[in-house]
């Protein structure tokens, strides 16, 4: 299912999710109808009595899907170096994404940097900084944790430090072309 393919499901159980733009956790409750507007990134975007809501993989035996249970490792070109991680990271950032907009944080314009640092012989740290389309937006912890969380599934990672940034602030140049396409902005 594309993020164009909305359909409503009915909830089959007690499901955490986090209201959007806010941030906050709530619970949808077993039988309420939801609108799944948006599947990307191993989360859905679903619509419930007129809010929007992100409901995590591990909880889409809920929507009637199979819950993702463990994150996969992602494996690297072999042999591991600093590039190779720095490779791997650019990837699984790209599986990140704000779940009201259905384009990653990286075609986006919101990864500012991102360093690989050795920490022994196979094993690696990564910092990246990261900003958000707008300094308020309630969901940029949960964005940020998730990019955090991803860039540790992969293999030799041993920790991961995402910082949010305000500077320089962003904009929608930031944005690749193919991204201001998808969003009809060119």
């Amino acid at each position: 299912m594309s993020y164009f393919e909305r359909h409503d499901v009915l909830v089959s159980r007690d499901c955490p999710a986090v209201s959007i733009p806010y941030g906050a956790p709530v619970t949808i409750e077993a039988g309420c109808t939801a609108t799944i507007t948006q599947k990307l990134g191993g989360s859905y975007t679903v619509m419930v009595e007129g809010n929007l809501y992100r409901i995590e993989g591990v909880d889409a035996d809920a929507l009637g899907f199979e819950s993702q249970d463990k994150p996969e490792v992602f494996v690297p070109e072999l042999p591991l170096s600093e590039k190779t991680i720095e490779d791997a990271a650019w990837i699984v950032l790209s599986s990140v994404y704000d779940p009201e907009i259905p384009v990653d944080i990286v075609n986006l314009g919101l990864v500012y940097a991102c360093h690989v640092t050795k920490t022994g012989p196979e094993t690696f740290s990564i910092t990246m900084e990261m900003t958000l389309t707008a300094p308020g937006c309630g969901m940029g912890t949960m964005i940020a944790d998730e990019a955090r969380y991803k860039l540790e599934t992969i293999q030799g990672v041993e920790k991961a430090v995402v910082d949010l940034v305000w500077d320089p602030p962003w904009s929608r140049e930031r944005m690749s072309e193919s991204a201001r396409l998808q969003l009809g902005m060119l």
